[in-house]
């Protein structure tokens, strides 16, 4: 590929890009900042911004579990009312962890990011959620289909693993993600981070391309195990050669995460944690309030792209150029944008 530095800085400046997008390819590394990290006091994004990456953390949770199957903690088979006792009287018997990391679970959906950016999409104030205990009520849903008979997106489903991990584990949700994919990864620019004391590497996220108002009302203090953390471009192309390498789950479990279950979907084709775009990929993605990502590993080519934005809808423009540049897109624009987060 040749250098795309230029077409990637015309599309940015084109669409008003805010974020860093980043590409990792052949030992070269291609890496921009666009945008304000803060509006309101004229900060710029760099490539050492920290992002928030919405439903990209499900990735993270996926692994926190796995590393629990792979000591023998939690069973992939196991049923979640094994750890639920008498909380979640709606969950059915037949919801496994197999079944909710691939979004197969049927599980009752209490948290709907398909609404409009400036909607509140969890009830009472954003502090209230600080652990996955406390979204027991947020979760409590009929079930919408018999377990392992469709794909459902689902953000509660993801809630439900990480308050399902804390109790198996003894540990709370975030140490257990830090010790078990953070550290293990090598991730030194990866954490969760409070809403209401963020540190000044990290970007504000915006609702609108064109204004100051941020996300702090619509989303949890802190985040959650269907969407939350922050990151840099750098440290998620740690984080994919370290999935790879087999540092943070056995080889085994890393190649079960990029196989689909049967009966999935074409169009939603997902493993256990993961988007599969194409075969041998695999990719993360997230959207909220403020917040758009996407990020995609191709472990054969040793191949990584992301963008990151602080904007509700910016990442998806600039990665339908970054899919171009690279040969890696469908030729059809509506196919290459992601559609969940």
């Amino acid at each position: 590929m040749d250098d795309p530095t230029a077409a990637l800085t015309l599309a940015a400046h084109e669409q008003g890009f805010s974020g860093v997008v980043r590409i990792d390819e052949a030992g070269t590394v291609t890496e921009l900042a666009f945008g304000l990290a803060d509006r309101a006091h004229n900060l710029p994004n760099t490539p050492d911004t920290r992002f928030g990456m919405a439903s990209g953390t499900k990735t993270f949770t996926a692994l926190a579990v796995l590393s629990l199957v792979a000591d023998g903690t939690m069973g992939l088979d196991d049923p979640a009312r094994r750890w639920l006792g008498d909380d979640l009287p709606q969950i059915s018997d037949g919801v496994t962890l197999r079944r909710l990391l691939s979004h197969t679970s049927g599980v009752g959906e209490g948290i709907d990011d398909d609404a409009e950016v400036d909607v509140h999409l969890l009830p009472g104030a954003p502090h209230s959620y600080e652990s996955p205990e406390d979204y027991l009520s947020v979760i409590d849903r009929p079930m919408q289909a018999e377990p392992g008979t469709e794909f459902f997106y689902n953000n509660s489903g993801f809630v439900l693993l990480g308050l399902l991990a804390q109790r198996a584990s003894g540990v709370g949700y975030h140490d257990l993600v830090r010790q078990r994919v953070f550290e293990p990864a090598g991730l030194t620019r990866t954490d969760f981070l409070r809403s209401d004391d963020l540190p000044g590497d990290a970007a504000v996220g915006y609702l609108f391309p064109d204004a100051t108002r941020t996300n702090v009302l619509h989303l949890p203090i802190v985040g959650a195990p269907d969407g939350g953390s922050y990151t840099t471009a750098a440290d998620l192309r740690t984080f994919w050669t370290a999935l790879a390498a087999g540092r943070i789950v056995p080889a085994d479990l890393v190649q079960l995460m990029g196989t689909s279950p049967p009966g999935n979907d074409p169009d939603d084709d997902y493993g256990l944690g993961v988007w599969l775009p194409r075969p041998g990929v695999v990719q993360m993605i997230g959207a909220d309030a403020g917040v758009s990502m996407v990020s995609e590993h191709d472990p054969a080519a040793d191949f990584t792209m992301t963008v990151l934005s602080n904007d509700s809808e910016g990442a998806w423009p600039m990665w339908t150029v970054l899919r171009e540049l690279t040969g890696t897109g469908s030729g059809d624009p509506d196919d290459d944008e992601p559609t969940d987060g």
